[in-house]
């Protein structure tokens, strides 16, 4: 416990001063560096599925689209940004499992070609494309308010869950995927998050102000004035952000009970491996960025 929280409160200051101050090209590098990072623990998760995967096809293939991700946020047009950001995620997807494919055709083993290819196009899916829309979060008007809210509201009820479930938890909600998760700390989860989420974009303006005039933040990245979303669909964005969430917890716990092992990796001291900690980011962040490329485009 003491080395897990130790982790956090290093990691937490960083990655807050990476979203908030670093510059957006920058964003992007580190955010495929981590995707890179999540990708290569869940390809050798694929190994006990007896999945022999496409390691440096897969490698590159990320790369190029991140470098992709690199050029566009040098474009501080929104609607611009998000449009490229969203029809180079759709080509690239829809080229992932033929280009997986083509190259799995080269080896001898035939009947390990399509698993391979599989694992591939779901890796750039399930890992590569959330962690690219993290920085259309950051890219979009008052982009550093919704990237700390997504973050604010993912741990949030990340925290609640766990010391609820530890302290009351009496019914389990999925005892073969994951046995220590509870419905009361998934209760305490989803009204975490939705309260911590809602106070900060309440306050929003104010701290707006705070982070201009500490130069955290240029006034882009803000929040001012009619830009505020009124209170109930921030309740209902909140509850849906935690929702999906605790899904992507429970779908990496999934992968990880079907390989039979507890951590994906261990490069985070009591954490565990880098995809255990973007579990649930994964799939909240493309919760957030729908609702931010909808409330551009009105």
């Amino acid at each position: 416990m003491i080395t897990r929280i130790a982790t956090a409160v290093v990691l937490i200051p960083l990655v807050l001063l990476l979203v908030l101050k670093a510059p957006l090209y920058l964003l992007a590098a580190v955010s495929g560096a981590v995707a890179l990072l999540a990708i290569a623990e869940f390809l050798k998760l694929a190994t006990h599925y007896a999945v022999q995967p496409l390691t440096v096809s897969t490698y590159v293939f990320v790369a190029l689209f991140f470098l992709f991700v690199i050029v566009t946020s040098t474009n501080r047009t929104p609607l611009i940004e998000s449009t490229a950001m969203l029809y180079g995620i759709a080509l690239m997807a829809a080229l992932a499992p033929f280009l997986f494919l083509t190259v799995a055709m080269r080896r001898t083993d035939l009947a390990s070609g399509y698993p391979a290819a599989a694992a591939s196009a779901f890796a750039f899916a399930y890992i590569a494309i959330p962690m690219a829309l993290l920085v259309g979060i950051r890219e979009q008007p008052a982009g550093a308010i919704w990237s700390i809210y997504t973050l604010l509201a993912v741990w949030a009820g990340d925290i609640f869950a766990y010391f609820v479930g530890k302290s009351v938890g009496r019914h389990r909600m999925s005892p073969e995927i994951s046995p220590k998760k509870t419905w009361e700390g998934a209760v305490a989860s989803v009204l975490a998050s939705v309260i911590i989420g809602t106070l900060w974009m309440q306050h929003a303006p104010g701290i707006s102000s705070a982070l201009l005039r500490v130069g955290l933040i240029d006034r882009p990245s803000g929040m001012w004035g009619l830009e505020q979303p009124s209170l109930w669909p921030i309740i209902l964005l909140s509850a849906l952000v935690n929702i999906a969430a605790q899904l992507g917890d429970l779908v990496e716990s999934l992968i990880k009970r079907g390989a039979g092992v507890k951590d994906s990796g261990t490069i985070l001291p009591g954490h565990g491996g880098m995809l255990d900690r973007i579990d649930a980011m994964l799939f909240a962040v493309p919760v957030v960025w729908a609702y931010g490329a909808w409330r551009l485009m009105q």
